[in-house]
């Protein structure tokens, strides 16, 4: 058995804020399934593609999406992501570290000295800024995230300092200068920045920084990673998954050494 928590409008089509689930080893997306037939017919409807589904505190999309298994006695948490244009940062966790991430509107006073500054400001956050074309989406960056957290847990870094490691992932080299020198910050391009630390900590520096972001993964980057990585419609089709040039990059992030 499992509890199903739900937040914000979902709880107006489920008239209720929790429901227990007498099932276990179950599927997100098998629960999404269940969820639907369990809903009151003159409910508003649960727009099932626009919902953040965590389990015990952690977002779903950062495991294994709709493939991530509920177990026993699980709090899993239904919270509908509005959109329009509002959406401002990303925040979801891994063990037990709080990751923040927004996206910033390049100017041209905003350079590599940028996030230095940042740095030393913030000195509890580990904070590393990738431009934002080599990003697709939250899928691609969680996982090229949750994949240097797991190197630097197991000591496999592909460099000394776990913020170029995910640099060198987003660029998919292992020249740390060619990782620079493509994907780092520049001026007038916006670019995303990655931040983990403490709760209060990531609070101010969003706050900090609310004045120049940006609704984040406005851009779609398809076309340019496909070309910039030389990815072509073959290699595409080969992969039988839902997020399959997502998965290409992530791919080739894991395997670099």
């Amino acid at each position: 058995m499992f509890t199903v928590k739900f937040v914000g409008g979902a709880r107006k089509s489920f008239l209720t804020e929790q429901l227990k689930i007498d099932k276990s080893d179950i599927s997100i997306q098998e629960l999404i399934d269940l969820l639907l037939v369990l809903k009151p017919a003159d409910s508003p409807k649960l727009d099932t593609d626009n919902i953040l589904i965590a389990i015990n505190g952690s977002d779903s999309s950062a495991m294994d999406g709709k493939y991530t298994k509920i177990k026993n006695n699980d709090l899993v948490s239904i919270i509908p992501v509005i959109h329009g244009g509002s959406l401002k940062k990303i925040t979801f966790e891994s063990s037990k570290k709080q990751i923040q991430v927004i996206e910033i509107k390049g100017q041209k006073s905003i350079n590599v000295k940028f996030i230095d500054h940042l740095r030393k400001k913030y000195p509890k956050i580990m904070l590393q800024a990738i431009s934002s074309n080599f990003i697709l989406n939250n899928y691609h960056l969680k996982k090229i995230v949750l994949l240097s957290l797991e190197s630097k847990k197991n000591d496999i870094l592909l460099s000394n300092k776990f913020e170029t490691d995910i640099l060198m992932r987003f660029a998919l080299t292992t020249q740390i200068s060619d990782a620079i020198k493509n994907i780092g910050i520049k001026p007038d391009t916006n670019f995303i920045l990655i931040a983990i630390g403490n709760k209060k900590s990531l609070n101010s520096l969003y706050h900090e920084l609310l004045p120049i972001s940006v609704n984040i993964f406005s851009k779609n980057n398809d076309l340019y990673l496909k070309k910039y990585f030389k990815i072509t419609k073959k290699h595409v089709d080969s992969i039988y998954s839902k997020n399959q040039l997502e998965d290409i990059l992530i791919e080739k992030a894991a395997i670099l050494l």
